[in-house]
């Protein structure tokens, strides 16, 4: 037991609660309170919040995400301890309102009408002088004039030696003191509304309803109903994903580690997804036509949501949130990027897969599944920022004038002019392996002109989704499609058409009076095909696989040919390799009844294009490219479902901050007394004004009363030391 009395012990803790309650209704605590707020709330912006875990351990590596995750940095406002700040921030404003807040009242009633006279002498602003009239006829022209002024007039009656006196005590600006209880109730309101319309509610249905996340995939239908929210949910905010020509009333809420199903009261019918573009490709308008199906009366209504105009039904807010694939079917063609694989067609539905196998060497099997994740029949890119003259700024085209009017103007403008292009739709898919290791990639349709003249078709890939995509260049041929590549890429593994291809080029580049030189030039020819092609079994690359391309010749250069010859025969080298492309190109494109490639600026530039794309083909990580050939779009609304009471609450409060801050700012409280005694048949008036701020209109507002009333000049203040 204790050895201090009973009393003292009741005494330490009364002192101990009194201590408590001044540090939470202090100002101090608040400020400290907001701040923290503040900095979580920037963190909360800047970090992407309910992402899978996998997300933030490719963006910032396994050690960040697990603390991350451990201090709820990835749900900051669904955090307990966020919420715990906010609740604390209540209690510690309604402290200080309810501490305040009578003090404020009874001094807004009040008019201090007995205020003594040497105690106006004090006052900053004073003035003196004698007034005509009695004190009692002089206070009350006084309190009339005031009061037509906009001003509170009390007065009161003293008896003084010399006889009767008034006081006149007048107040304007009370306002001001509503401002401080408003701005200060209206945190409070703000507070709670983000309280009940945050998750609080969802984690104590969790904590004490026994409803836990879901965490598995499969039909919605399927769900238990221990991972499912009542349609009496008094407060939610989930996601509804919904196909043109389909309908959903069950909203997903995503947690830290799941799930939660909610239900709704009527269900969510799309009838159309509208998307409008500007001419440069760039979209103007989302918008849904939506059917709401009440689930209890049957009732049908139709209604547009379009962003910024969300719908309403029931208390529960409909906003156009985003859009999505909904299950359109694509057709592609497989063309063999090993130069072994046949073509083939595949068909497919945007979410599903398909799975096929692929037949190797010796037997062997390769199991490949296909993974179809995006089509994008819209993509608009910036081709204003690249300098297709290949060179730096030409100082005889500089415009001072221009240039300086390009610097000034709107906060927006920018010197980089802007080419905003459309460039046809794309696909993307997934190849995984065996093992369950998948790239991912992203195929453009039709070819795209990156503005060198030569159109291309970009294959991009990479590796994980916190990569940028990688793309390979494959020029288009005169007919618009990838055959000639292909077809040259598998020409280079035959040998006949290479020796062919070897022949053609030597009789046209070996004189015909030099026939010795057909046989050399032959072989020459033929190694560099060979090399480029990645036959040579001498030359492996980092992972110990034949290496082909620039650098299997840049390679073997460097072990053949002395130093002070490599430049000189790998300009050879590299010109007899593009003789011999050519020539194999014109064969096979003779092979499948095609028009030879004339011999012009186009044609230089495919094959130029086309060397570097077979170069760096032998990287490409996939024995196959999938290519778009056709696809039906069937497109999905992303709806955010909210029920949000406490928003009006937060509107309150907001509505409340505004009054309460301009009351603060721009109504100043002031009050004045006049104090009259009898002096020789007049009154001699002594006059002073009480100001919360000092201003230089305060100062002006002083003289002029002063003047108006009682005919005087404000009188200067005295200091401490007693000079004026």
């Amino acid at each position: 037991m204790s050895d201090l009395p009973l009393r003292d012990r009741d005494s330490s803790r009364s002192q101990a609660v009194r201590a408590t309650l001044e540090l939470l209704a202090s100002m101090r605590f608040a400020i400290s309170l907001l701040t923290v707020i503040c900095i979580a709330s920037v963190i909360g912006t800047v970090l992407k919040q309910h992402e899978p875990l996998v997300n933030y351990v490719n963006q910032f590596g396994p050690f960040w995400a697990q603390l991350f995750l451990a201090l709820k940095l990835n749900a900051v406002y669904s955090a307990w301890w966020f919420l715990l700040i906010l609740a604390f921030l209540v209690i510690s404003t309604s402290l200080c309102v309810s501490r305040h807040a009578p003090k404020y009242l009874a001094d807004i009633r009040t008019y201090k009408e007995n205020i003594r006279e040497q105690s106006l002498k004090a006052f900053h602003h004073r003035a003196e002088a004698e007034v005509a009239g009695s004190t009692e006829e002089a206070a009350k022209r006084l309190g009339q004039q005031l009061a037509s002024g906009g001003w509170k007039v009390k007065l009161q009656q003293r008896d003084t030696a010399a006889g009767p006196g008034w006081m006149l005590a007048a107040k304007a600006g009370a306002a001001n003191k509503l401002g401080y209880i408003a701005a200060h109730c209206a945190i409070v309101l703000i507070c709670l509304g983000g309280l009940f319309d945050g998750d609080l509610i969802v984690r104590a249905q969790m904590l004490l309803g026994g409803k836990t996340p879901y965490t598995g995939g499969g039909m919605i239908s399927d769900v238990a109903p221990e991972h499912r929210l009542s349609t009496k949910n008094p407060t939610f905010r989930g996601n509804l994903m919904v196909s043109e020509g389909t309908q959903s009333g069950t909203a997903i809420l995503s947690q830290s580690d799941g799930i939660l199903l909610q239900e709704l009261p009527f269900s969510v019918e799309l009838k159309k997804f509208i998307v409008e573009y500007y001419s440069t490709g760039m979209p103007k308008l989302f918008a849904s036509d939506i059917v709401i199906h009440d689930r209890e009366t049957g009732e049908k209504l139709e209604k547009r949501v379009e962003v910024n105009h969300p719908a309403s039904y029931k208390g529960i807010e409909i906003y156009q949130s985003s859009f999505d694939d909904g299950g359109s079917s694509v057709k592609m063609h497989a063309l063999p990027m090993d130069g072994v694989s046949q073509p083939f067609d595949v068909e497919g539905v945007i979410g599903s897969s398909s799975d096929f196998v692929r037949q190797l060497a010796g037997g062997k099997q390769d199991k490949l599944t296909l993974e179809y994740t995006a089509l994008r029949t819209i993509n608009v890119e910036n081709f204003g920022g690249q300098d297709k003259s290949g060179s730096g700024t030409d100082v005889r085209k500089v415009d001072l004038k221009q240039s300086i009017e390009n610097r000034l103007g709107a906060a927006h403008k920018t010197t980089d002019k802007k080419d905003l292009r459309n460039i046809g739709p794309s696909v993307g898919y997934k190849l995984r392996d065996a093992s369950g290791q998948a790239r991912e990639f992203q195929n453009y349709m039709l070819p795209v002109d990156t503005g060198d003249g030569q159109p291309v078709f970009l294959l991009g890939v990479r590796e994980n989704q916190a990569d940028q995509m990688r793309y390979l260049r494959v020029p288009a041929d005169p007919e618009g499609t990838m055959n000639t590549f292909m077809q040259l890429r598998q020409a280079m593994q035959n040998r006949a058409l290479a020796e062919k291809a070897a022949r053609a080029y030597v009789q046209k580049a070996v004189d015909v009076s030099r026939p010795e030189l057909a046989e050399p030039l032959t072989q020459s020819a033929l190694k560099a095909l060979e090399l480029f092609a990645g036959q040579d079994r001498k030359i492996k690359g980092p992972e110990g696989k034949p290496l082909g391309g620039l650098q299997a010749i840049s390679n073997f250069m460097d072990s053949n040919v002395p130093e002070a010859e490599r430049e000189r025969a790998g300009e050879v080298l590299v010109r007899i390799l593009n003789g011999v492309l050519f020539e194999l190109a014109q064969q096979v494109r003779q092979q499948a009844g095609l028009k030879p490639l004339e011999s012009n600026e186009k044609t230089q530039s495919f094959m130029t294009q086309a060397v570097f794309s077979l170069s760096d083909a032998q990287f490409y990580p996939a024995p196959v490219v999938f290519m778009l050939q056709d696809f039906k779009q069937v497109q999905a609304s992303v709806f955010q479902v909210a029920r949000a009471p406490g928003k009006n609450v937060v509107y309150l409060g907001c509505a409340l901050l505004i009054i309460g801050v301009f009351a603060m700012l721009y109504v100043r409280d002031r009050r004045i007394w006049i104090w009259l005694t009898p002096h020789n048949g007049a009154s001699h008036a002594n006059m002073a004004l009480s100001t919360n701020r000092k201003t230089l209109d305060g100062d002006r507002e002083f003289a002029m009363l002063a003047e108006k009333l009682i005919g005087a000049q404000p009188l200067p203040k005295k200091t401490p030391g007693g000079s004026v």
